[in-house]
C-alpha cells in the first residue's frame, strides 16, 4: 500500500496511480491516454458511495424548492439527487430557474434533465469556486439560492460567500456519503500516487486505515475543500487541481509527470 522511498531519501519513479473514483466508461478517457504516454498503470476505485436521502426524510427539512429561483451545483451527483427529489415529490421546476455550476462539465450534465438551451445555465471559467462566484455575483440580485449538498459534507467556501454577500439561500441535504471498505484495494497494492476528489474520500482512507502513514506516496487533490482535508489529515499535498494551468486532475497529473520526466 505504501511506498518507502521517503526512507531511502530519494523519490521513486511513478509506476502506479490510484484514482479514487469509478473507472471511466469510455476507453478514450484522458486518464488512459495519460497512462499510455508515461507507461503508467492506473487503478480506479471509489473511496465513497452515495446514498440518496428519501423524499419523506427530505420533507422534514421543510424546504419549499419552487420558492427558490437559482440552484448552485458543484457535482453531477448533486444534480442527480436534486432532480430525483423533485421527481419523487412531483415538483415542477420553473423554466426561469437559473443554474450556477462549478465547471462546464457539470453544467453540460444538466442536459440529462433540462432543455439546456432554453434555461439559464452559468459556470465558472476555470473550475474554481472563485470563478463561479464571479459569475454568481453578476446575477445574484433578487435571486433566492438553493445549494444541494451532502448531509455530511458541504463546501464552506460557498456557504460563507453566500452569507458574506447577503444572499438568501438554503443548503438542502439530498444525499449522504458513506465510506467504502478499502482493505481489499490498499491491502494488496502499492501506489505511487493517490488522487482524491472529495473530503469524504480522505475520511474514508482513515476510516479503513486510522494509522495511515504517507511514507513518500504522492497525494493529489481536486478542489479547495479536498486539498484542505488532505492537509488537515497531516498529509503532504503534491498535486493540486483545479488551477488555471491545470483545470482537471488529468491536467495536473500530466503537469506533474512531465516535470518529473524533465528532471531525469
Amino acid at each position: 500500500m505504501l511506498k518507502n522511498e521517503a526512507k531511502k531519501g530519494a523519490a521513486a519513479p511513478i509506476k502506479k496511480i490510484l484514482i479514487t473514483q469509478p473507472r471511466p466508461e469510455s476507453d478514450k478517457s484522458p486518464y488512459f491516454e495519460l497512462g499510455k504516454k508515461y507507461g503508467i498503470s492506473l487503478d480506479f476505485h471509489p473511496f465513497i458511495r452515495l446514498e440518496g436521502i428519501p423524499s419523506k426524510d427530505f420533507r422534514k427539512q421543510k424546504i419549499d424548492i419552487p420558492q427558490y429561483t437559482a440552484v448552485v451545483f458543484t457535482s453531477r451527483n448533486a444534480i442527480d439527487h436534486f432532480f430525483r427529489i423533485c421527481e419523487e415529490m412531483k415538483i415542477s421546476i420553473s423554466q426561469d430557474t437559473k443554474y450556477f455550476c462549478i465547471t462546464e462539465a457539470v453544467a453540460l450534465y444538466l442536459q440529462k434533465f433540462i432543455l439546456y438551451r432554453k434555461r439559464k445555465v452559468f459556470y465558472g471559467a476555470d473550475g474554481t469556486n472563485k470563478s463561479m462566484f464571479d459569475v454568481i455575483n453578476k446575477h445574484k440580485e433578487n435571486e433566492k439560492f438553493l445549494y444541494p449538498c451532502s448531509e455530511n459534507q458541504q463546501d464552506n467556501d460557498i456557504v460563507n460567500w453566500l452569507k458574506t454577500h447577503k444572499c438568501e439561500f438554503v443548503t438542502p441535504f439530498m444525499y449522504r456519503t458513506i465510506s467504502n471498505d478499502l482493505q481489499s484495494v490498499l491491502g494488496s497494492h502499492e501506489y505511487d500516487i493517490i488522487c482524491f476528489f472529495t473530503p469524504s474520500g480522505v475520511k474514508s482512507l482513515f476510516d479503513s486505515y486510522p494509522g495511515f502513514q504517507q511514507n513518500g506516496t504522492r497525494i493529489g487533490a481536486f478542489g479547495n475543500n479536498t486539498s484542505k482535508a488532505v492537509e488537515e489529515a497531516g498529509l503532504v499535498l503534491d498535486i493540486k487541481a483545479p488551477l488555471p494551468q491545470a483545470p482537471s486532475m488529468v491536467a495536473a497529473l500530466e503537469q506533474y509527470l512531465s516535470l518529473l520526466t524533465k528532471k531525469k
